[in-house]
């Protein structure tokens, strides 16, 4: 029954983005994190899990963080590069579709997968690798927010200070 059902998710998800390449250029990593890929799912609905791409499926992983993204290198499955300009979110959760751990256990990166919104759920092996993986994840999403605010001229903040004087 259960693999009857999970048939009929990949026909229905048959339209989902496929994966992208990790680029040939990756530049060093700036951490590297053990743990276990949780699943992805549709951003903001923790239970529907993307089956396609074998998304869906528990695996040992490590995680790295690199100038131009996130891979996660999963055991048995295919890699997932998040490119850090379609990285939207970091955050924690207790749980997602089939892991449920302790309060904010699993680190949850939100992202574009083409156009469609995804969560992707991670836990780290060693609970002290947990906040510098989500420092980095941070920065790496906040650096892309301020890499497209356009650059603003000493001069116009001058003069914007000055207008609202």
């Amino acid at each position: 029954m259960m693999g009857w059902g999970w048939r009929n998710k990949l026909k229905r998800q048959a339209d989902v983005p496929q994966l992208p390449a990790v680029p040939d250029n990756l530049g060093a990593p700036t951490l590297i994190v053990a743990g276990q890929y949780v699943t992805t799912t549709s951003t903001g609905d923790w239970l529907d899990r993307i089956a396609v791409h074998r998304l869906g499926v528990r695996t040992p992983a490590e995680l790295s963080i690199h100038p131009e993204g996130v891979l996660v290198r999963r055991r048995g499955a295919p890699e997932v590069f998040i490119a850090r300009a379609a990285l939207t979110e970091v955050t924690t959760q207790a749980g997602m579709a089939g892991k449920f751990v302790e309060k904010d256990g699993l680190v949850v990166m939100s992202w574009l997968l083409g156009q469609m919104s995804v969560d992707t759920g991670f836990r780290t092996h060693e609970a002290a690798a947990k906040r510098p993986l989500i420092q980095a994840l941070s920065e790496l999403a906040s650096n892309e927010l301020l890499d497209g605010v356009q650059d603003i001229s000493d001069a116009d903040i001058s003069r914007k200070n000055d207008e609202n004087e």
